[in-house]
């Protein structure tokens, strides 16, 4: 009796590894950033998904993108998991539900002797066309991401800055608006925040952009009419919106575009700093994670009397937790946020 009651104890039974979070009783992985025979996926961003593992489960928008990506080296065997459809792996009952971040994203619910715990991944709680909504789960313990885990990131409204960049496209006619976006999500959520503010106009694609945004239309989401960047017209740009991922605009890849004005979009984008350093003449504050208002809503919408804190920022969430009466540590994973990417 006196063992079982030490095994259920969650950190007995989840563990931080060199390879990842480990769940004992079910033998898997969670988001390893190691080849492992079994791995469970919160979604398809490269510091989460990686290639090379044995069995593979994850949400069929995770695994569609983790195809895409990394073809047979994705995984020997791949399993999809729907949101909300419970299976058991040894002695651990596991389901997914919505995380808000990417398509596919999702989070990792885990019960196991009376015990609940939910992995988030990453998360926002902005309504997202290009994803499914963040779904609370109530739980024993909540390990949560903190990419934007310090007061100062409260992000403002999405389509003020979609705003802002459409005054700006009307204000400089002549020039191309270049957006730097990750490959994977912002890319295809600026498109359909555009479309949602009545922007039907053709946007411009850097190659590298193509294979998610033609991934996201297989998957039902509408993007409207894109076209490659690298064949068009110089002048054809002129006025028009183009989306290219950072590294690109950096690059001698740029010079096509008319009298180019670059902007970024990007949760970091708050902080002027990294604005200047990212050559940013429009900065837009459009980021996919929670950020501080909503990560600590998220914490009291879960329940949860214990919280781990993981993927950025930990100690001021820790310390905002634990002020709120919450048993909350740090759990030390090393992680990189595909917004520095």
């Amino acid at each position: 009796m006196l063992l079982a009651m030490v095994q259920s104890r969650p950190e007995q039974w989840l563990q931080v590894t060199p390879q990842g979070l480990y769940c004992v009783p079910g033998g898997f992985f969670i988001d390893p950033g190691r080849p492992v025979d079994r791995a469970v996926i919160s979604h398809g961003h490269a510091d989460h998904a990686r290639p090379g593992h044995g069995h593979v489960l994850a949400t069929p928008g995770t695994l569609a993108i983790m195809r895409a990506r990394f073809g047979d080296a994705a995984g020997t065997g791949l399993q999809a998991l729907p949101y909300g459809e419970h299976l058991t792996l040894g002695a651990v009952e596991l389901w997914l539900a919505p995380a808000g971040h990417v398509l596919g994203s999702a989070q990792i619910v885990l019960q196991h002797g009376g015990t609940r715990i939910v992995v988030s991944g990453d998360y926002k709680r902005r309504p997202d066309p290009t994803c499914a909504p963040f779904e609370p789960v109530p739980c024993d313990v909540f390990i949560t991401e903190a990419t934007f885990g310090l007061p100062v990131f409260r992000h403002p409204h999405d389509a003020d800055e979609i705003d802002r960049l459409l005054a700006s496209l009307s204000l400089f006619p002549e020039r191309a608006h270049v957006v730097g976006v990750y490959a994977l999500g912002k890319c295809q959520r600026v498109i359909a925040l555009l479309r949602r503010a009545g922007y039907q106009a053709p946007i411009y694609l850097h190659g590298a952009l193509a294979t998610m945004c033609d991934l996201y239309e297989s998957q039902g989401v509408a993007l409207g009419d894109l076209r490659p960047a690298t064949v068009a017209a110089k002048a054809d740009m002129a006025g028009r919106i183009v989306l290219a991922p950072p590294s690109a605009i950096a690059d001698r890849w740029a010079r096509r575009l008319p009298e180019p004005l670059v902007a970024m979009a990007s949760g970091w984008m708050r902080v002027r700093a990294r604005a200047r350093q990212a050559g940013a003449e429009l900065p837009l504050v459009i980021s996919d994670h929670a950020d501080w208002d909503e990560l600590n809503r998220t914490l009291a919408d879960s329940g949860a009397a214990e919280i781990w804190v993981t993927h950025g920022r930990e100690e001021a969430l820790v310390h905002q937790a634990t002020l709120d009466g919450r048993r909350a540590r740090a759990l030390a994973r090393i992680g990189r946020d595909e917004e520095d990417a």
